[in-house]
């Protein structure tokens, strides 16, 4: 069930990202990578800071969200670079 609970908020997680951030997403692929990355990423940000947004798959969306628009942000940065 691990697996595919984070594939799930991923999948969730980059697809948001991918819609706040203007353009298209990168795919489906690519989005969930974003968001599992980004759940990496926004639990070492939301840790940083001392805030957990909740238990659940809520919370879960909620982090990864935050860190996969951090990672579409500076993914973008790059490929303008």
């Amino acid at each position: 069930m691990g697996l595919f609970y984070w594939i799930v908020v991923g999948l969730i997680a980059g697809w948001l990202a991918g819609k706040v951030m203007r353009g298209g997403g990168y795919g489906v692929v690519i989005d969930i990578v974003l968001g599992i990355l980004g759940g990496i990423v926004g639990g070492w940000v939301f840790g940083m800071l001392g805030i957990w947004p909740g238990g659940g798959i809520l919370g879960s969306i909620i982090v990864a969200f935050v860190g996969a628009v951090i990672l579409v942000w500076i993914t973008r940065l790059v490929k303008k670079a």
